[in-house]
């Protein structure tokens, strides 16, 4: 099976070759791997070992090499025809990319090329286990920016529970994680910080999320939570490709087995949850 998700890899890179002025945002590139967007872009980085954009970026800019130095095209032809909206930015991009402008590449004659490495199986492992999880109904509070900020989310929805006598109401601590950090600007992250509930009204203040549970990859990763965004790495580098499974339309979600503020950091217990079809 790990064929197949090399083979979505491998499609949306020749897609990005082939049209480099055409739409090559994440959710274009996740229809061309026919993958669902909340989990296309874990894939692909945890496979490539760079983000979409990265490899979008990367693959303009080479063709835009080439171009410089094997045809006489307009620079500012050039730019239009991998996507950048001006010859400022593209200039700009370039320059960054290569150390030098445009001009001053063309003028050298030299060009480089473009060698994408798969990396399934590069990354520590983690026991992962697949079981038919419960819907779930959750209250939390919503927390944009910095995931590794999220703590004090959860900190605000411990003291509101507290204060308001809410735990008899509520089973595991949970957090939902919309995007990834690998593709989305860190201030536009969305998650949210919450528990599941069993009460009727939605306490004030928080928000209702559902979850509907099912077919569920389940890592387990014990550690400080410092280390969970390479756990997720390995959960879509290491096992989904080899497991046969295709990934839900639905976000990752986390559940915490147990409490930082009375449990070492190297003791905590986390399951990430990877919906399944």
């Amino acid at each position: 099976m790990a064929n197949s998700y090399e083979d979505r890899v491998l499609r949306v890179l020749a897609y990005i070759h082939d049209h480099p002025a055409g739409d090559l945002s994440l959710d274009a590139l996740a229809d061309v791997a026919a993958m669902s967007r909340f989990h296309w872009h874990r894939v692909f980085r945890a496979i490539t070992g760079e983000t979409c954009a990265q490899a979008v970026r990367r693959i303009r800019l080479h063709r835009a090499a080439c171009w410089l130095v094997q045809t006489d095209r307009p620079v500012a032809g050039i730019a239009t025809a991998v996507g950048y909206p001006n010859l400022n930015s593209f200039a700009r991009a370039f320059s960054q990319a290569y150390g030098i402008s445009p001009g001053t590449y063309r003028r050298s004659g030299r060009w480089l090329l473009v060698n994408p490495h798969l990396k399934i199986g590069d990354y520590p492992m983690h026991p992962v286990t697949t079981r038919t999880e419960p819907a779930r109904r959750i209250v939390a509070l919503p927390h944009k920016g910095n995931y590794a900020e999220i703590g004090k989310s959860f900190e605000t929805f411990t003291a509101i529970c507290e204060s308001r006598d809410l735990w008899p109401q509520l089973g595991p601590v949970v957090g939902v994680y919309l995007d990834s950090p690998d593709d989305v600007a860190v201030d536009k992250l969305r998650s949210f910080a919450g528990a599941q509930f069993r009460g009727d009204n939605t306490p004030e203040g928080m928000e209702d999320l559902n979850i509907t549970g099912g077919k569920t990859a389940v890592l387990t990763y014990k550690g400080p939570y410092s280390g969970i965004h390479a756990a997720y790495h390995s959960l879509f580098g290491n096992w989904l490709p080899e497991s046969g499974e295709e990934p839900a339309d639905q976000p990752c979600y986390e559940i915490y087995l147990n409490d930082p503020r009375d449990t070492a950091p190297d003791e905590l217990l986390t399951e990430i949850c990877l919906p399944l079809k």
